[in-house]
């Protein structure tokens, strides 16, 4: 073996390397986590409050066949756990990796070493990951103490709707990665995420949409994962398993594609500058 090999520095893994981009996340959170308290589960929660038992006693007292018989606070749980995970993984997405990419060009920094665009975009991603799992964990929880849960299986609610912030999080970091202000922010919430969380069976079901409205709320990827949430959370999954399938590889679809075109799209924005 030559000298050359022997001093040759071992390179580290991706999972390594994206997990030292993980830490700057958590750190960076630890710092800041007070200001995003009552965002990420006040306003759900006072959301379930409001809604499920302000409204839902109204809603209750004449009953609609749509529902099935379940009280409206049981129905709009999982709509709002699916679209709170939404909102939050929406969030992660645009103005912290802004704030990395153009504002403090703390990822550029991180490009300067060994770590490339790649472990910049999936250790975002795990962060988000993470995020989102404590949200609809403390969430899930708050539903729980509510009685607006039927079934256990809420415990496997959580993973998918944190699949479903996913499915958002990652196309968004995809195109955040190619803007240089947060102009186009407040178009991406307010006429594409606010009309979703209206209209993709969070409040009421899409079969009371208009028929021409109904197949544009299946495009969303917030319809699909409220779907899925809602079937554990009523216990009602195993009616239907294969288009519960069908609903969960559609959203690891999206969160795959979007995630490939993160990479691709930060990896090129670090090297432009």
């Amino acid at each position: 073996m030559t000298a050359a090999a022997m001093t040759r520095p071992t390179q580290a893994s991706p999972w390594a390397t994206a997990g030292r981009v993980f830490e700057h996340r958590a750190r960076q959170y630890r710092r800041l986590y007070r200001a995003s308290l009552f965002g990420s589960f006040g306003i759900p929660a006072l959301f379930l409050t409001a809604m499920g038992f302000g409204l839902g006693t109204y809603v209750d007292r004449t009953p609609d066949t749509v529902l099935a018989g379940v009280s409206y606070v049981q129905f709009l749980a999982p709509g709002l756990l699916a679209a709170s995970l939404m909102q939050t993984a929406s969030f992660e997405a645009t103005y912290p990796i802004l704030g990395g990419l153009q504002w403090n060009r703390i990822f550029h920094a991180m490009a300067a070493t060994p770590l490339e665009g790649r472990d910049v975009a999936l250790g975002n991603i795990a962060w988000i990951t993470l995020r989102l799992t404590l949200v609809g964990t403390i969430f899930a929880a708050v539903i729980v103490a509510f009685g607006a849960t039927r079934s256990w299986l809420i415990v496997f609610a959580v993973p998918v709707a944190v699949l479903t912030g996913l499915a958002f999080a990652t196309p968004i970091m995809a195109f955040t990665a190619t803007q240089r202000t947060p102009d186009k922010f407040a178009q991406i919430f307010r006429f594409g995420l606010t009309p979703l969380f209206l209209f993709s069976g969070t409040f009421f079901p899409i079969e009371s949409l208009p028929t021409f409205l109904q197949p544009v709320a299946w495009l969303s990827p917030l319809w699909h994962g409220v779907a899925v949430v809602r079937a554990l959370m009523l216990g009602t999954i195993g009616d239907q398993p294969l288009l519960a399938a069908v609903h969960i590889l559609v959203l690891l679809a999206i969160t795959f594609g979007g995630a490939l075109l993160a990479i691709r799209t930060i990896r090129e924005r670090l090297k432009r500058g």
